[in-house]
C-alpha cells in the first residue's frame, strides 16, 4: 500500500512527539538526580559547618589513683545529669555510706572535687570503688568514678565529667538556648546535646527512620519525651512514668553486684 503524504506527515508528527517526550523525561530525570545531589551536598556541608562537631573537650586519661586526683586541680561539670548517685562521705573514716543514696548529680552541675579515694565495694571483697569526694552545703559526699581490682584500674571520669566549663565549650550557642538550659527546659529546635544539658540523660527509643529519633528523659522524676527530626527537637511532651526507668540511682545493694553499675554509655 502506498504511503500518502498525509500519512507520512502524521507519522512524522507522532515520532516528533515521542522524541520530545523522551527528551523531556531524560531532562527531568537528570534534573532530579542533580537536585538530589545538590541536596545531599548541602546537607553534608551543613553538617560539616555545624560548630558542635568541632568541640573537643579536654580529657585527663587517668590510669591509677594518683592520675585520677587530677580531678581536684580544676572544677568539673557533670555530663549526664540524673544518672550518677552520690552518697554521704565521712572524712574521718574515709568511708561512704552506701546504704542510702543522698541524690543524683544534676545536669552540668559544677563540682569542686576535694579528693579521689578508694572505698569498699559491698558484696565484692576483691574489688574497691574509686570515689570522687566533694562538698555541698557544708557536707561531704562521694560518687564512684571507677573501680580497682588488684592492680587493674578502670576509671570512667572522662566519660562522666567535663573539666572545662560547658558554657565556654559551646559559647557559639544562642543566648536563648542557654536560658532554656538554665531553666531546665527543652525548646523546639534544640539538639540532643542541648537537651542533655537541660534535663539530663536520655534513653532513645528504637526507630526505623534515621531522620526521626525519640528520646525519653527521666528528668529527675519529671519525665519528658522528645522527638527529634533531622537532629532538632520537634515534638516535646510528657514521658513514661518515672518508675519505668533504670537509673544509676537504684538501690546500692543491687548496684554493687557488679562494677558495671558505674560504667557510662558512650553518649557524650
Amino acid at each position: 500500500m502506498a504511503m500518502t503524504p498525509e500519512l507520512k506527515k502524521k507519522i512524522q508528527l507522532v515520532l516528533m512527539a515521542a522524541t520530545a517526550l523522551a527528551a523531556g523525561r531524560t531532562t527531568y530525570i537528570l534534573y532530579q538526580r542533580h537536585a538530589e545531589k545538590v541536596r545531599q551536598q548541602a546537607n553534608t556541608q551543613a553538617s560539616a559547618l555545624d560548630p558542635d562537631y568541632y568541640v573537643t573537650p579536654k580529657k585527663l586519661y587517668p590510669y591509677d589513683l594518683k592520675s585520677a586526683r587530677q580531678l581536684t586541680q580544676q572544677p568539673v561539670w557533670v555530663k549526664e545529669g540524673y544518672r550518677y548517685s552520690y552518697y554521704s562521705y565521712d572524712r574521718g573514716t574515709r568511708r561512704a555510706d552506701f546504704s542510702r543514696e543522698v541524690g543524683q548529680l544534676l545536669p552540668i552541675e559544677k563540682l569542686q572535687i576535694q579528693d579521689v579515694v578508694t572505698d569498699v565495694t559491698p558484696g565484692a571483697a576483691d574489688q574497691r570503688q574509686i570515689m570522687a569526694v566533694f562538698d555541698k552545703d557544708g557536707k561531704s559526699y562521694a560518687f564512684p568514678v571507677g573501680s580497682v581490682k588488684g592492680s587493674s584500674f578502670q576509671i570512667y571520669s572522662d566519660e562522666m565529667l567535663y573539666i572545662e566549663d560547658p558554657r565556654a565549650l559551646y559559647k557559639h550557642w544562642p543566648a536563648e538556648v542557654w536560658d532554656a538550659i538554665e531553666k531546665h527546659q527543652v525548646k523546639p529546635g534544640m539538639n540532643e546535646i542541648q537537651a542533655d544539658f537541660a534535663v539530663g540523660m536520655g534513653i532513645p527509643q528504637r526507630s526505623d527512620d534515621p531522620a526521626v529519633k525519640t528520646v525519653n528523659y527521666p528528668n529527675g522524676g519529671k519525665s519528658l519525651r522528645v522527638t527529634y527530626r533531622d537532629g532538632k527537637a520537634a515534638e516535646i511532651g510528657p514521658g513514661p512514668a518515672a518508675e519505668l526507668y533504670f537509673t544509676f540511682g537504684e538501690s546500692a545493694s543491687a548496684a554493687f553486684s557488679s562494677s558495671a553499675w558505674i560504667t557510662p554509655s558512650s553518649s557524650a
